[in-house]
């Protein structure tokens, strides 16, 4: 994790005053009504084709074993909606439910979603304060939400999490623990990721083990297939991602799942990631299903 996770970690707990807290809770509330109010009128539309693009993608059947969800836009969705910048957070926070039912629904069985990356670090601290405090308060509502209990999803925060402030690993902690035995829908939470880190910390484990097994490193270097660093990648022993959706309108993966995601098929959004909505999922998998899938071939 980069030096400034540090920095930011003495100061969390004062940046997040309790008069923040309860005016970025009232301003949250009235933009969630007027937003709904706003969309009001296309409502009954909306759900008619909703339902019509459910039927296609379940009558097809064919969904991704494993989603990658790149969660981009908050900020951009906040000044575009004339909210303060922190807002569009907790509104991609309020998404993030939303699309994990919609995945529950459907029956995919493993989702990625990218919170927090390494660059993000750069971020004004107050930002990245603010963030680490809703990551805080959702792993806890998740340890307690019966969604998670009923459909037995497990839960995982993948990353480097070095250096974030103590309460937010004890959320994330208690979280994992409580979901640990679960088998149904396996959540992936990153938080502090970056796809270069990633796989130099699978360098790094391979390394180590194959070193404490007595190995030289030209024995190891000989030996050394790609099979090898899979195995120590954060999501190992779980399915690479066959799909992967961007929302915001940039057509780039910045770091996300880079050793994982050598056969992934794309999907890039161009609506803000709180702004995406159920059609726009359904599209996605829509334009998955009529893809065909090559692996290189």
């Amino acid at each position: 994790m980069r030096p400034i996770l540090k920095a930011y970690g003495a100061a969390y707990t004062d940046r997040v005053s309790t008069a923040t807290k309860s005016r970025s809770n009232l301003i949250r509330t009235g933009a969630r009504a007027a937003l709904k109010l706003r969309d009001a009128a296309s409502a009954p539309l909306y759900w008619w084709y909703a339902q019509h693009l459910e039927r296609q993608v379940k009558v097809h059947g064919r969904l991704p074993r494993h989603l990658g969800l790149i969660l981009d836009g908050n900020r951009r969705f906040a000044k575009a909606s004339g909210l303060q910048r922190e807002i569009g957070h907790s509104f991609g926070a309020d998404k993030a439910h939303e699309v994990m039912q919609w995945c529950l629904d459907l029956g995919i069985p493993t989702i990625t979603l990218w919170v927090l990356s390494t660059d993000n670090a750069s971020r004004d601290p107050e930002e990245i304060a603010h963030i680490l405090k809703l990551l805080e308060r959702e792993a806890l509502n998740l340890s307690k939400d019966p969604r998670i209990h009923g459909n037995k999803v497990r839960v995982r925060a993948i990353g480097q999490h070095s250096g974030m402030p103590p309460q937010v690993l004890a959320a994330l902690a208690q979280l994992e623990d409580r979901t640990r035995h679960y088998d149904g829908m396996l959540l992936n939470i990153a938080v502090g990721y970056g796809g270069r880190e990633e796989i130099v910390d699978a360098v790094k484990a391979h390394l180590e083990r194959e070193g404490a097994a007595g190995k030289s490193a030209a024995e190891v270097a000989s030996d050394l297939h790609p099979d090898h660093l899979s195995a120590q990648m954060y999501t190992a022993g779980v399915p690479d991602p066959d799909f992967i959706i961007r929302t915001s309108g940039e057509i780039r993966l910045s770091g996300f799942m880079l050793w994982q995601s050598v056969y992934s098929e794309f999907y890039f959004c161009d609506v803000y990631w709180p702004g995406f909505r159920r059609v726009d999922f359904l599209r996605a998998l829509r334009d998955f299903q009529d893809r065909k899938r090559r692996f290189g071939k």
